[in-house]
């Protein structure tokens, strides 16, 4: 289960990111709840904090794969924890100073979207430079077992520590928290990395990416689907305080205790994900099974008629959001070809988070004109669809072409 701790390199990566997750789960909630504080719990707020958040991945991700394919990746990555530590720093002073308002934490909900939007592909095409090929999917699913711990402890702290000391002392404990990513990266020996061929700048490369991902049948059915789920299913996150304040009429505390049962849910999908990496790789039959089941949760979910039926129901929910997040990580990267991974992973990352200046408002608009518990049966209704119609599509097509096989192994990924 944990075989990639083996390499000296991703161990540091690894010990990095288990402390600055929590810092940057600590910072979600902190500051979702202070947006929602400062608009007088309005939901549309938080959506649109939320489409602040990630406007710049659809402007940004694809040039940040570009730009991850062409330049030393652990440099970047220092550079954009440092830019993150900035962020959070400003955050914080302003909330602690008192003098915090609503367009100021847009601002730099904005910025810390560009931050993301120039990590998350860098980060993700890094995890294959560090561990290699082999050690890819398990690399993976330990990368989502510690977000999910983090998700269980950074909610936990920050709900309690918000009564206690308020929300700007939780920016700052963040900004603290990325010194481990940047000092964890900086240790690692560059001559130890997997790297692939070097692409040299050239015209054209960000059309190239795209022209290899369309002549690829599986990865296609990969994108179609994560864009549907996260854009109308996993916004069931931003949902979580709105259920907390406005349909259980619970505080901080509450909320956070939301976050961390779904974080009970991931955490264990990620830790199953980590033993499936190393006996097997990973089919597209479980990405659309977890996506249906995702679907099917968070429908019921959103109709559980008590506080803790329904932060019960968000464990399997959380389960199956993990499982299909990282079947569909694994599949892109493992049947790319090296030089193409930062352009791939920026699309991915385009799909994935790309669809959440939607989402978000539009989870907001729901939640007032239909109830707090409508983004739940709603997105979790078209997720479920989503997975039904992209599993009739591969059917009639006899699974996934190439290579010529019975349709049971048809629908393995393709692997380049």
């Amino acid at each position: 289960m944990f075989s990639s701790l083996r390499v000296r390199n991703y161990r540091l990566f690894f010990t990095g990111q288990v402390i600055s997750n929590v810092g940057t789960w600590m910072q979600r909630i902190a500051q979702d709840w202070l947006v929602f504080t400062l608009s007088g719990n309005n939901p549309v707020a938080l959506g649109i904090a939320v489409a602040f958040q990630f406007t710049p991945t659809l402007l940004l991700s694809l040039w940040a794969g570009v730009l991850a394919d062409r330049v030393d990746k652990r440099r970047l990555l220092m550079i954009i924890q440092a830019a993150n530590c900035v962020q959070a720093v400003l955050l914080g002073a302003l909330d602690l100073a008192g003098v915090a308002q609503l367009w100021q934490v847009y601002l730099l909900c904005m910025l810390l979207g560009v931050t993301s939007a120039m990590e998350v592909p860098t980060r993700q095409s890094f995890v294959a430079e560090m561990v290699g090929r082999d050690q890819v999917a398990n690399a993976v699913a330990l990368n989502s077992s510690i977000f999910n711990m983090a998700r269980i402890a950074g909610p936990a702290i920050a709900g309690f520590a918000i009564t206690w000391v308020g929300t700007g002392w939780l920016f700052m404990a963040n900004a603290v928290s990325t010194i481990a990513v940047i000092t964890g990266v900086a240790l690692m020996d560059p001559a130890k990395l997997f790297r692939g061929p070097a692409v040299p700048r050239a015209k054209g490369q960000l059309v190239e990416g795209l022209r290899y991902v369309r002549r690829r049948s599986d990865l296609i059915t990969v994108m179609v689907l994560v864009f549907f789920v996260s854009t109308f299913g996993i916004t069931y996150f931003t949902s979580l305080p709105i259920v907390a304040a406005n349909v259980f009429h619970t505080q901080a505390d509450g909320y956070g205790l939301l976050s961390t049962l779904v974080a009970v849910g991931t955490f264990t999908g990620a830790l199953a994900s980590a033993r499936r990496g190393i006996r097997s790789r990973p089919r597209v039959r479980l990405l659309l099974l977890s996506g249906a089941l995702l679907g099917l949760f968070e429908f019921i979910t959103a109709f559980m008629p008590s506080y803790l039926a329904f932060g019960i129901g968000l464990i399997p929910l959380g389960f199956a959001t993990i499982t299909f997040l990282n079947t569909a990580n694994t599949l892109v990267q493992t049947s790319v070809s090296p030089e193409m991974r930062g352009r791939v992973m920026g699309l991915y990352v385009l799909v994935l988070i790309g669809g959440n200046p939607i989402g978000g408002p539009m989870t907001g608009w729901m939640a007032d004109a239909f109830g707090g518990r409508s983004p739940f049966y709603i997105g979790g209704a078209l997720s479920l669809i989503a997975a039904v119609v992209c599993a009739v599509v591969l059917v009639r097509r006899g699974g996934v072409s190439l290579p010529k096989r019975r349709f049971s192994s048809g629908l393995r990924v393709l692997q380049r």
